[in-house]
């Protein structure tokens, strides 16, 4: 049976709405960021925003630790029980708070390992501060939830504003490096302030959230396994540039760095548009499993193809690219760019396919599948960069995203009807004659 969508149905413009709040805010900050990063990174050199985009990395590495894997979980929960919101989103909030500190224990612990010099734990330490404030995100899950992302925007947008303003006077006045860690925790203190000010003129009270331990528990039971694949997420997206440092150097973190925010760039896409159509799947899967797999098989398509559209002119243009961006100091970021790009492929296609097994409640999966994917991207990161530089990590990671989000969907029985569904959007439909409801 053919799906027909009703363009001029409530629902529709209700969707459409907030992923146009979510689409435009994210294109606006992608340009935004583009050019002030640009531009920072120009006033920086290879050298200096290679230190930068470590430390980054190195927090990164410990981020899914305060986070929880909560983050879909509390969308799914506040969709299937609005009344529940205050109880729902105090228990997050201290939560994320007691993860954020198991974080900041975890960077501890790793950094007397690391060769990194006095100011490069500093800069680790000031942006690992950061993300205390990030439990307050905990309001965007609401908004998600009642697909009303344009308030979150509102917030989001200042707070991109103010950073990006902050940015540019620091290079005018050819500022340290340290002061651009700071922007980070200005950056996440103005989203705070920001998202808890639209919360408390838009719904309710803050001090009306409530600490609930049979939630806790009943939540955390969920997320382990996505706490699991956080972290693995996070190792296997964040150490190659570790490993780059500590194998060659400062510099040729920058270089692969400036390439991989090019080419992580377009990562908002899929997150914004599955942001939005998560609620209409989960409540398509209430109505019937084949509305459900029509909607699902529809999404992965349109990852395909919008991740191809960027990643084919971007091969042929990276050179260019770069050079216009960076100048020619950045140059070997080139390479890097031609192949890193098409990891996103993979990357659009494990967004959507996450959703999928978060509303099938197998979570698990995305744990193992990271986890192999991760240690062949270790593995293969040993032997690459030995051999092949910055372009050998970049290999790496096409590798072992194809593998972790598209392939280990075929080792197990209740994921292969995914790994159909994923085959099937990137165009070899005819092999397979299963139905997606089957």
């Amino acid at each position: 049976m053919k799906t027909v969508i009703d363009i001029r149905s409530q629902s529709f413009k209700r969707y459409f709405a907030n992923t146009s709040w979510l689409m435009g805010e994210r294109v606006f900050r992608m340009v935004v960021a583009l050019f002030v990063g640009v531009y920072v990174a120009r006033y920086l050199g290879p050298e200096r925003f290679g230190l930068l985009s470590y430390a980054m990395s190195f927090v990164g590495l410990f981020m899914a630790l305060s986070t929880l894997g909560l983050d879909g979980i509390m969308v799914r929960e506040l969709v299937k029980t609005p009344e529940r919101r205050d109880e729902l989103l105090g228990t997050v909030f201290w939560l994320k708070a007691g993860g954020a500190i198991l974080m900041w224990i975890g960077i501890a612990a790793a950094i007397p390992f690391t060769q990194n010099d006095t100011e490069t734990n500093i800069l680790i330490i000031i942006i690992a501060f950061a993300v205390i404030f990030q439990a307050v995100n905990v309001i965007d899950f609401n908004y998600q939830a009642e697909v009303k992302s344009r308030y979150v925007v509102y917030a989001q947008l200042v707070s991109l504003l103010i950073s990006s303003i902050t940015k540019l006077i620091f290079v005018w006045i050819a500022a340290p490096l340290v002061w651009f860690a700071c922007v980070f925790l200005l950056d996440a203190v103005v989203l705070a302030v920001g998202l808890t000010a639209i919360y408390l003129q838009n719904i309710g009270k803050v001090w009306y959230w409530k600490w609930r331990w049979q939630t806790a528990r009943v939540l955390l039971k969920d997320s382990w396994p996505l706490i699991l694949s956080g972290v693995v997420i996070s190792i296997y997206m964040k150490i190659d540039q570790v490993m780059i440092k500590e194998m060659l150097g400062a510099e040729q973190v920058g270089h692969y760095a400036a390439a991989v925010r090019l080419s992580e760039a377009w990562y908002f896409v899929p997150m914004a548009i599955t942001s939005s159509v998560f609620p209409a799947i989960i409540n398509a899967k209430k109505q019937s499993e084949e509305l459900y797999y029509q909607r699902l098989q529809k999404l992965y398509d349109l990852m395909v193809w919008l991740a191809v559209a960027i990643a084919l002119p971007t091969t042929f243009l990276a050179s260019w690219v770069i050079r216009v961006l960076y100048g020619d100091v950045f140059l070997p970021a080139a390479g890097v760019l031609s192949i890193h790009i098409w990891a996103g492929v993979f990357v659009f296609l494990g967004v959507a396919s996450g959703k999928w097994l978060l509303t099938e409640n197998l979570q698990v999966f995305s744990t193992i599948n990271t986890t192999i994917g991760a240690i062949v991207n270790i593995a293969l990161n040993y032997i690459l960069i030995k051999n092949m530089g910055i372009n050998g990590a970049a290999i790496s990671t096409l590798i072992s995203y194809f593998i972790a989000a598209y392939l280990c969907l075929s080792f197990f029985d209740k994921t292969r009807i995914n790994f159909i569904n994923l085959t099937k959007s990137l165009y070899l439909k005819g092999i397979f004659s299963v139905k997606a409801n089957s």
